[in-house]
């Protein structure tokens, strides 16, 4: 393998749980809940879908299904769907809903996998190159760079919605790299498995809690040998 690609969310990084994503934008907002209202009020948020990068709608999101089905081609489709289902969670302020959207796009809101660093820095000093694929609606380079990671990303794509194989070869061709000495890690079979088109190795991780995923991604510093 020459080089390797990433995905995001739920790959490199995951989100904070929706309890405390709720809780510090209550608390900035000056709107504090009690504990048990607090809590109830994640979980409904949780289970509409309303935390981008966290769990999927627990039911298809209705008269919204048709802009959740394209929320990652542009940031303005990507806010209205995700404010959009967090708006069937009642909340004292109106306001809240885009707050909450626009906490989630924070460094603060988000961690590496524990080994996501080691594994970036070894294939950085391996020369091997590395990618981040992602069709999110919005800019994470300030995360990665926020956790002291940016430095070993070569390159960042990030149009395009998967399982668009344009996507991985705009990646590929910044690499330099021909895609079938490539591996694309990712935590979305269908999504990710666009790779495969291009003759891309592909390797599949879960996408679970930081702390429930601690060394999932080792194994990738083998298998690009």
């Amino acid at each position: 393998m020459t080089a390797v690609l990433f995905d995001f969310s739920g790959t490199l990084f995951r989100i904070e749980p929706a309890e405390s994503w709720l809780r510090a934008v209550l608390t900035e907002a000056g709107h504090p809940l009690p504990e048990a209202e607090l809590v109830r009020a994640a979980r409904a948020l949780e289970a509409v879908g309303a935390l981008p990068g966290g769990a999927e709608p627990s039911e298809p999101p209705g008269d919204l299904a048709d802009l959740w089905a394209i929320r990652d081609r542009s940031a303005e489709l990507h806010r209205a769907a995700y404010t959009g289902v967090s708006r069937r969670v009642p909340l004292p302020d109106p306001a809240l809903y885009d707050a909450l959207y626009d906490r989630h796009m924070t460094p603060a809101a988000w961690s590496p996998y524990p080994d996501a660093p080691e594994v970036l820095r070894t294939l950085r000093e391996r020369g091997i190159g590395v990618g981040v694929v992602s069709n999110i609606g919005w800019d994470p380079r300030p995360v990665f760079r926020a956790h002291g990671i940016d430095a070993y990303v070569d390159t960042y794509a990030l149009s395009v919605q998967k399982p668009d194989p344009r996507l991985f070869s705009i990646a590929c061709e910044a690499l330099g790299a021909d895609p079938r000495g490539v591996l694309m890690v990712g935590d979305d079979r269908r999504a990710d498995g666009g790779a495969t088109a291009l003759g891309c190795r592909v390797h599949f991780v879960d996408h679970l809690p930081a702390p429930e995923r601690p060394d999932a991604l080792l194994p990738v510093l083998d298998l690009v040998g």
